[in-house]
C-alpha cells in the first residue's frame, strides 16, 4: 500500500517514503511508468520549492550573489579602556623643534631712516629639492712600462648610468609608495631623468642579491628567536597565472614568498628558509607518525644508515631505493614522508626550536604547536544564517558570552594567573558543550569544541597573541600592490617583491628609516642602518 504526499497546488503522487516497503514486482509496466512520471513530478515540485526558498532568503536578506559579512567588532569592543585618561590635551609641541637648519636666509625690511634693528623674527619652512643632478665621472687611465692600460675604478653605488639616490627613490617609490611602473617612469622623466621604462625594471631587479641574501636572513632570524609567529596568505598573480603569497612573522619581522601552491608541503619549505637539504630526524619520524604513515615506511626510512640528503633529486632517488615511489596506499608515503623530511631539515637548522604557529585554521598551517586565532573562531558564529527569532536569539546569546570569555583571555594574557587559567578552561567547556536547539549553531560549537587546546594556547603561552590581525595587516599592502600593479612577469621580479615587501615591514617594525636603509644598502654617503638579523636576534633576547 502507497502513501500519499500533497506538493503544491492539490497534487497528489504517492509517499514512496511510506513505513511499508514498496514492492516494484508486482507492477505492470504501465503502473511503472506511471509512478515514475509520479515521481519526477514530485522532484521538479521539490526543487521548484528549494528555489522559491532560496529566493525568498535572498529577499530578506536584501543581497544579490555572496554577501558581504562585515567585522563584528569583537576585538575593538573587547579593548580595555585606558585608566586615568585625562581628555585635555598635553603641552603641544612645536613642529620644528626637531628640524635641523640647512640654510638662513635673511629677508631685509623697507624701514625709514632712524630705524634700530632690534631682532630677528624667525620663521621656519621645510622645502624639497628634486632635481636632477648629472655628474661625468673622469676616471684616470694609465698605461705601466710593461704596456698594460689602468682606469681608475667606478664609484661604488653606480647602476649602470644612474647614482645611487636616484636607485634609493626608485626602490622607495616603488614598494613604499605603491607607485605603478608607468607612474614612475613618467614621474622621473618629469624631473628630468632621461630614463626608459626598461632602465626602471633593471634598478628595480638587477643587482638585489645582496637585498635577497639579507631578507633570507631576517626570515633565518625570525625564525631561529621567535616564541611565536602568524601566517596567512593571499592570492597573487605571476606569469599570468594564479599563485598565493604566504606571510611569515611577528613583531620583530616579516617575511613573504610568493608561490603556485598553498599545500602543506609549500608552507613547510617556506619555513625552511632558503636551506635545500631534506632531513630524517627524530622530529621528521614523529612527523610521519602523527600524519599516519604506515608504519613499515616509517622502519624503512629510520632503519637506512643515510639521514641528510643534499636535495630534491637525492632525496627522490632514496625514496626509488627504498621502494617507497610504487606504494599506492592513501596517505600518499612520498608526500607525507617528504613533508616529515623538509620538517626533520627546519628542526635540523635551529629554527622553530620552541615556537607556536598562529593561524587562521587553514589546514596548511597546521605544523608543529599549533594556534588558532580567535577572531574567526567568532566569525564562524557571526556569520551563521539565522532564520527564526529563536536561532537569532541563541546565535546572539552564544556571541555574548564568547565575547566575555576572549576579553577575559585578554586580561589573562595582561596578568597570567594559574587559578585562573583552570577556571577558564572550565569555561570554555561550559560554553561550547551548550545545546541550542539550532541544529547548524550546535554542529559548528562541537566543532569549536574539538579546537580547544589550539583555541587555549594562550593559557600556557601568555606571549602568543589572540588574534592573526598583525598577519593581516602584513598582507595589506601586497593586496593593494595586486590591485594596482597586478602580478610579476620574471622569477627575479617575484623575488625582488617578496623580499622588499618583508624588509620594508621588517623596518618598520624595528624602527629603522627605510629611507635610511635603503640608502646604507645601495651606497648612499651619509646614510647608516643597522644588520636587519642582528636586531631581530637583540630584540628577541632582550623581550
Amino acid at each position: 500500500m502507497l502513501g500519499l504526499v500533497v506538493i503544491g497546488a492539490g497534487a497528489i503522487f504517492p509517499d514512496v517514503s511510506a513505513p511499508e516497503k514498496l514492492s516494484l514486482s508486482g507492477l505492470s509496466r504501465g503502473d511503472l511508468e506511471a509512478l515514475t512520471e509520479r515521481l519526477l513530478a514530485e522532484n521538479a515540485a521539490l526543487k521548484q520549492a528549494i528555489a522559491d526558498l532560496r529566493a525568498e532568503i535572498a529577499a530578506l536578506k536584501g543581497v544579490k550573489g555572496r554577501p558581504a559579512i562585515r567585522p563584528s567588532g569583537m576585538e575593538r569592543k573587547t579593548e580595555p579602556k585606558p585608566e586615568g585618561t585625562d581628555s585635555r590635551r598635553g603641552r603641544k609641541r612645536r613642529k620644528t623643534e626637531r628640524l635641523v637648519i640647512h640654510e638662513d636666509r635673511i629677508i631685509k625690511a623697507d624701514v625709514p631712516t632712524g630705524s634700530r634693528f632690534k631682532s630677528y623674527e624667525d620663521f621656519v619652512v621645510q622645502d624639497l629639492e628634486l632635481r636632477p643632478h648629472v655628474v661625468r665621472i673622469r676616471r684616470e687611465r694609465w698605461k705601466t712600462p710593461d704596456g698594460r692600460t689602468v682606469t681608475a675604478p667606478m664609484p661604488a653605488g653606480i647602476t649602470g648610468h644612474f647614482g645611487p639616490e636616484l636607485r634609493r627613490f626608485v626602490l622607495l617609490q616603488y614598494h613604499q609608495g605603491q607607485v605603478t611602473m608607468p607612474r614612475l617612469v613618467t614621474q622621473l622623466r618629469a624631473f628630468g631623468i632621461d630614463i626608459s621604462k626598461r632602465q626602471v625594471v633593471r634598478l628595480l631587479n638587477a643587482g638585489n642579491g645582496a637585498f635577497l641574501d639579507e631578507a633570507r636572513a631576517v626570515l633565518r632570524a625570525g625564525l631561529e628567536t621567535a616564541a611565536w609567529i602568524s601566517v596567512d596568505d593571499t592570492g597573487a598573480r605571476h606569469k599570468h597565472r594564479n599563485g598565493f603569497c604566504t606571510q611569515i612573522g611577528n613583531d620583530n619581522f616579516a617575511a613573504f614568498a610568493t608561490t603556485g601552491s598553498k599545500s602543506r608541503l609549500n608552507f613547510l619549505t617556506v619555513l625552511r628558509a632558503g636551506y635545500g637539504d631534506y632531513v630524517i630526524n627524530a622530529e621528521a619520524l614523529d612527523y610521519m607518525r602523527r600524519r599516519a604513515l604506515a608504519g613499515s615506511v616509517v622502519a624503512r626510512l629510520e632503519a637506512d644508515p643515510e639521514h641528510r640528503f643534499a636535495d630534491e633529486e637525492a632525496w627522490i632517488r632514496h625514496l626509488e631505493r627504498l621502494g617507497i615511489t610504487t606504494l599506492a596506499v592513501t596517505p600518499d608515503p612520498v608526500l607525507v614522508a617528504t613533508e616529515g623530511a623538509v620538517w626533520g631539515a627546519i628542526k635540523a637548522h635551529g629554527l622553530l626550536p620552541d615556537t607556536v604557529v598562529l593561524s587562521d585554521d587553514a589546514g596548511q598551517f597546521a605544523v608543529g604547536r599549533h594556534a588558532l586565532c580567535w577572531v574567526h573562531a567568532e566569525r564562524l558564529i557571526h556569520k551563521l544564517d539565522t532564520f527564526t527569532d529563536k536561532h537569532l536569539q541563541a546565535q546572539q546569546r552564544l556571541r555574548s558570552l564568547v565575547w566575555w570569555f576572549y576579553a577575559d583571555l585578554k586580561a589573562y594574557r595582561r596578568d597570567p594567573d594559574k587559578r585562573r587559567r583552570g577556571q577558564l578552561r572550565a569555561r570554555f567547556d561550559r560554553i561550547f558543550r551548550r545545546r541550542t536547539g539550532f541544529a547548524t549553531l550546535d554542529r559548528l560549537l562541537e566543532r569549536l569544541r574539538s579546537n580547544k587546546d589550539e583555541l587555549l594556547v594562550v593559557l600556557d603561552r601568555p606571549e602568543v597573541p589572540l588574534n592573526t590581525n598583525g598577519s593581516e595587516r602584513d598582507l595589506r599592502p601586497q593586496v593593494i600592490k595586486r590591485k594596482i600593479s597586478g602580478g610579476t612577469r620574471s622569477d627575479q621580479g617575484r623575488e625582488c617583491r617578496d623580499a622588499f615587501a618583508g624588509l620594508l615591514l621588517s623596518c618598520t617594525k624595528l624602527g629603522v628609516s627605510f629611507w635610511n636603509y635603503l640608502g646604507h644598502r645601495v651606497g648612499v654617503p651619509g646614510a647608516d642602518a643597522p644588520y636587519l638579523p642582528n636586531l631581530i636576534r637583540m630584540r628577541s633576547a632582550t623581550a
